[in-house]
């Protein structure tokens, strides 16, 4: 199934408090229900602003299907094509190895 990014304006959602959060969380996860298991919430990011939430879905219309039931913005969605960490940028440890015998 995609992964996705939501991109959420609220604006004061960095100042919501821990049971504003839950209330949003318990609403979100009951139009989840309601939806299937064509859609799972992996987690969310909250900022001052704005809430960036990651999802997966078996596609774009599903997820604003569950904004529209929960009330939610959903400002920006975008498919992630590709993940990379600090530890992408790695070198393989025998190329580390040749590195520092220099």
């Amino acid at each position: 199934m995609p992964t996705f990014v939501i991109e959420r304006e609220i604006p004061g959602a960095g100042r919501f408090s821990t049971g504003d959060l839950e209330d949003i969380a318990r609403k979100s996860r009951s139009v989840l229900d309601r939806l299937g298991t064509d859609i799972q919430w992996i987690e969310s990011h909250v900022a001052d602003d704005k809430i960036y939430c990651i999802y997966r879905a078996a596609s774009e219309e599903l997820i604003r299907q569950h904004a529209e039931q929960g009330g939610f913005p959903a400002d920006s969605i975008a498919r992630i094509r590709a993940k990379i960490d600090p530890s992408t940028g790695e070198l393989p440890v025998e190329e580390s190895a040749a590195h520092v015998k220099g």
